[in-house]
């Protein structure tokens, strides 16, 4: 057999790789202007963010002026609302997270089964991921929990029981029971996705050898969903640091601090007190906080994939 000259083959390579090499340059000059828009998008706001936490700038007293250093900070740090607001940003993420994982397994485990109406049922569970935080807030505030008219009231003055005015007495359990059922079709929705794909011939040969319902759950199912549930985990904790818009319409941050989250705080010291230093500082937490969050679930979901991968 005829074999090709060495030195033609080293050409067509040297040619193959010089065509490489053009096209990524041309693909880098397409892509150059929307990254660097991106980055200023991202870099101008922040470097400003940045400066202003460390100045004296207060809207209602502009002739204080000036470097503040890390007394901004300080301030905010020693703000007597500064530690609960930190305690109900963690309690509303883990209480979230808790309800819509394992609402979410457990609708995703109901809803593999077929079952008469199952795609209205489906449709029913999905839609309050399509409505907007601050309609939600406001239904579950006049129609639900209100302690005249709400459903819940009702309810329970037909049992004989006095009716809870939720917003003044539980008012954090009232704003988790809102962001829980906003994010629970986000859970469910990837889960169902996840036990879609589950092996069904597994299952049956699991059956076959007379595993239950629970043991199928929790050592065939429950394992299945370890990845989606990761991808849950941290999908959710990043929007959960920012939630603002159903704090903002149901309780105003109170009882007096009691539903005060982080991003309560900052509105609260930019927008009512119009201390931008104040309120750039704690965006600036706000930011680290949430890289540091980010980074140990990225490391999470990295560690659960690359455990699936090897096994």
């Amino acid at each position: 057999m005829r074999q090709l000259n060495p030195a033609i083959t080293d050409h067509f390579e040297e040619s193959a790789a010089e065509r490489d090499k053009k096209r990524a340059k041309s693909v880098r000059w397409l892509i150059t202007p929307s990254s660097g828009l991106l980055f200023l998008w991202m870099a101008i706001p922040l470097a400003m963010t940045i400066w202003f936490s460390f100045s004296r700038y207060n809207l209602l007293n502009p002739d204080v002026k000036g470097f503040a250093g890390f007394d901004n900070f300080e301030f905010l740090v020693t703000d007597p609302a500064f530690g609960p607001s930190i305690g109900h940003t963690l309690t509303l993420i883990i209480s979230v997270l808790a309800i819509t994982v394992i609402g979410g397994v457990l609708l995703a485990v109901l809803f593999d089964r077929k079952f008469v109406g199952q795609g209205i049922a489906r449709l029913l569970v999905i839609a309050p991921f399509f409505v907007m935080p601050t309609v939600s807030a406001l239904i579950w505030k006049n129609m639900i929990l209100h302690p005249v008219y709400g459903l819940v009231a009702s309810l329970m003055r037909s049992l004989g029981l006095q009716p809870i005015d939720w917003f003044a007495d539980y008012p954090l359990f009232a704003v988790i029971v809102i962001v829980a059922w906003q994010w629970l079709p986000f859970a469910f929705l990837i889960l169902f996705t996840a036990i879609q794909s589950l092996d069904q011939e597994q299952k049956e040969a699991a059956r076959i050898d007379g595993a239950g319902p629970f043991s199928m759950f929790f050592f065939i199912t429950l394992p299945h969903l370890k990845r989606a549930i990761a991808v849950v985990v941290m999908m959710e904790t990043i929007f959960l640091l920012s939630i603002f818009a159903e704090i903002y319409t149901t309780t105003g941050g109170g009882p007096g601090t009691a539903t005060t989250n982080l991003s309560y705080l900052i509105y609260a010291l930019g927008l009512q007190q119009f201390d931008v230093g104040l309120a750039s500082a704690g965006g600036i937490l706000a930011v680290i906080l949430a890289n540091i969050v980010a980074f140990f679930l990225v490391r999470m979901l990295a560690k659960n994939l690359k455990g699936e991968y090897e096994s």
